[in-house]
């Protein structure tokens, strides 16, 4: 069949670029170490930053709400799947992040449909995106689905922004960012974002995905910055540092409401179950309450860093546990990976069109599920690596 023969061909051209992708199996809880065929992993692979997917607090709240809500929304949170859970949550995430006076938010099932969320139900036809060049896919795929006029400005490049935002008319206009951005690690600069939408009579709208639970003192890059203002509409997720599943939205009441009652990805969703929920609470206490995780999280990411001194690669500038080493070349970055797995460390390998070509790398994720020993462990079998590379 032609049609069945030209998707082989893509294929094949992908596994000959070293572009391919599979999924690995694991038969293990995520954490520092995982069950992954028959072998047990020292992992660098997991966004579960605070060490929470597994932990004691947060897996008796699940399986206690499993016991009393049972284990599925069973309808949309408009018509029947809003228990009481939702609800607590809802209050207790505004109330933490705190984007501005009076906040409410807004959970969803996962962070891809919150983005696309926020985006379709505010902007529309005659109004402007303007995003930064490397922000995850879904700000991306939101953009485009708005049916917005949409201009990228380079990474991280206020005055990029400015020269793309200077003469445009438009309804309304938003500055759409990645906080932390999840291959590179690095911050927006939130503060001089958040001026021009001030002055420019913008939205900001922040996907602080991958700073939720870790800057901030949990509360997130909002808070690591001391931000607050009514322009800001602003994501968090919950399968990261909270180890759970699922987002939220937090902004002004009015931005919520409009939300809800005009996102079709909110609309037409049926709830997550209640037990995620009560979970994702029991989380919430922890990285309220637990500084120490952080602490530990923050003494991991110092030890990394001196410990790939002199390695071949370069390790981006990253004060979050993303500590990206680009190799380049997307075969040799997939070689390395391979290398370090048949040491028993697994540590994935990024490449296009997840980064541009040319770039491909080595993304190490840190937690405080890692100890010191690990880290050590990490950075000798990188150094042994190179070593074989020469």
């Amino acid at each position: 069949m032609p049609a069945i023969a030209e998707l082989e061909r893509a294929l094949d051209r992908r596994r000959a670029e070293g572009l391919a992708r599979t999924r690995r199996v694991f038969d293990s809880p995520q954490g520092a170490h995982v069950r992954f065929e028959g072998r047990t992993l020292l992992a660098f692979a997991s966004n579960d930053y605070l060490g929470l997917a597994n932990d004691a607090a947060v897996v008796a709240a699940a399986r206690d709400a499993a016991l009393r809500y049972g284990v599925g929304g069973g309808a949309s949170h408009l018509v029947a799947g809003h228990a009481t859970p939702h609800a607590e949550l809802e209050a207790a995430l505004a109330d933490f992040v705190r984007p501005c006076a009076n906040a409410r938010a807004l959970a969803f099932s996962s962070g891809y449909l919150a983005n696309l969320a926020i985006l379709t139900a505010l902007a529309g036809r005659n109004d402007a995106i303007f995003a930064d060049r490397l922000n995850h896919a879904c700000l991306t795929d939101g953009a485009l689905l708005s049916r917005a006029a949409f201009a990228r400005y380079g990474h991280g490049d206020v005055a990029a922004l400015d020269r793309a935002m200077d003469g445009v008319a438009a309804r309304r206009r938003f500055i759409v960012t990645d906080a932390v951005f999840s291959m590179e690690g690095d911050i927006a600069p939130l503060p001089a974002l958040l001026e021009r939408a001030e002055r420019r009579d913008a939205w900001l709208i922040v996907d602080d995905a991958h700073g939720f639970g870790v800057l901030g003192n949990g509360r997130g890059t909002l808070a690591h910055f001391g931000l607050a203002s009514e322009r800001i509409v602003y994501m968090g997720t919950l399968g990261k540092a909270a180890g759970v599943a699922g987002a939220f939205v937090a902004a002004h009441p009015s931005v919520i409401e409009t939300m809800l009652q005009t996102a079709r990805m909110y609309v037409y969703t049926t709830a997550a179950p209640p037990l995620l929920a009560a979970a994702i609470l029991a989380a919430l206490a922890s990285i309220r309450d637990d500084s120490g995780r952080r602490a530990h999280l923050q003494a991991l990411i110092e030890r990394f860093r001196a410990g790939t001194a002199g390695l071949p690669w370069r390790l981006l500038s990253s004060s979050t546990p993303i500590q990206p080493l680009v190799i380049g070349d997307a075969r040799e970055a997939v070689r390395i990976a391979d290398a370090l797995l048949e040491r028993g460390i697994l540590v994935p390998a990024i490449r296009p069109p997840t980064v541009p070509a040319g770039t491909a790398r080595l993304r190490v994720s840190l937690s405080a599920a890692h100890s010191h020993v690990d880290v050590a462990a990490l950075t000798s079998a990188l150094h042994a690596v190179a070593r074989g590379s020469a």
